[in-house]
């Protein structure tokens, strides 16, 4: 079942947004080649304080428009301390944790957030080992290591069960949680979840080696928007966003490991409900090839392929997508 985007001309926030996440996904495959000869992982880190009291600054002018969050948390884990950001909502239901995408941590969410705040507690993480206010003190040896340091923070808030929602790269940790603590999450939301489903395509990691290298800026353009399946003049499209990843990429040293495609036994093991939802143009996810998988494997899930959609998917189909999420939440609990 296919679900269309909303006509007309998407606003600026949202294609900045698009092209943005678009960088993530280079950044992220550039590392998943690199890691074939890579030295044993490290923890990530700012480069300079200078460099982090920057960030700390682009942070809060991206947040500067929402509803402060009723809470700021410094959680400990085994891997570091997780900076969590929660509103509180009215509805008693299970609460919805928020895993982010490449190098946005938190501030991913703003699009989305004003639909959410109030329906129901929600907690925002900045990951482990990626840009954000968290604090890695030991590496992440391998993907399952995402799902400890989720698990542990889930445990030391209070959480029993949460609604998980992830995307991009937030989607793969939220899916790799819920394999290995499938107690802990009352349902499972994929927005555009990378490498878990389907691999990339062998065009993305051709247009992502060319953003990593000293070509000339016309032409690292031409490729963020082959990835994010945008116009070049799109990509030029500055925000504060924009600022923010700019600033994640250039002071701080990410330490991450890459998501793994997982096993048909594996997503045959997910018993809670379940919903994907995937672009159809240009998706990273693995579109109707990785929507068709899921379908075989989870019959019971909800799986929607956004015809219109690109990688960027909740914030350009925010409109629809937001309420549907919270009658997702309001169905299960």
């Amino acid at each position: 079942m296919s679900e269309r985007s909303r006509a007309g001309k998407p606003s600026k926030r949202r294609l900045a947004g698009r092209v943005l996440l678009a960088l993530l996904v280079a950044w992220l495959v550039v590392d998943k080649v690199v890691s074939v000869v890579a030295a044993p992982p490290e923890v990530g880190h700012w480069r300079s304080a200078e460099g982090e009291q920057a960030y700390v600054r682009a942070y809060a002018d991206v947040l500067a428009g929402l509803p402060p969050a009723d809470e700021v948390l410094d959680v400990t884990s085994t891997y570091g301390t997780v900076r969590v950001l929660r509103w509180d909502g009215r509805d008693r239901g299970h609460p919805v944790v928020l895993l982010p995408g490449r190098s946005s941590g938190a501030p991913m969410w703003t699009e989305n957030l004003p639909d959410w705040i109030g329906t129901r507690t929600v907690y925002a993480l900045d990951p482990i080992g990626d840009a954000g206010l968290s604090s890695q003190r030991i590496p992440l040896a391998s993907f399952e290591d995402q799902a400890e340091w989720i698990s542990q923070t889930l445990t030391e808030l209070g959480v029993a069960r949460a609604h998980v929602v992830g995307h991009s790269f937030g989607g793969a940790n939220a899916a790799i949680l819920a394999v290995r603590h499938p107690g802990q999450v009352a349902s499972l939301t994929l927005l555009e979840p990378v490498l878990v489903v389907q691999s990339l395509p062998a065009s993305t990691y051709f247009w992502a080696m060319l953003t990593q290298l000293p070509v000339p800026q016309g032409v690292r353009d031409h490729a963020l928007a082959q990835i994010g399946g945008t116009s070049v003049e799109e990509v030029r499209e500055r925000t504060p966003m924009a600022a923010l990843i700019d600033s994640a990429t250039v002071h701080y040293a990410a330490s991450l490991p890459m998501p793994r495609t997982l096993s048909d036994d594996e997503w045959r093991g997910l018993t809670m409900p379940v919903r994907a939802d995937i672009a159809g143009t240009g998706s990273l996810a693995g579109g109707e090839e990785a929507a068709a998988r899921l379908r075989a494997l989870l019959p019971s899930a909800t799986v929607t392929v956004w015809p219109r959609a690109t990688h960027s998917l909740p914030m350009q189909e925010r409109a629809t997508l937001g309420p549907l999420l919270v009658e997702f939440w309001r169905a299960n609990g």
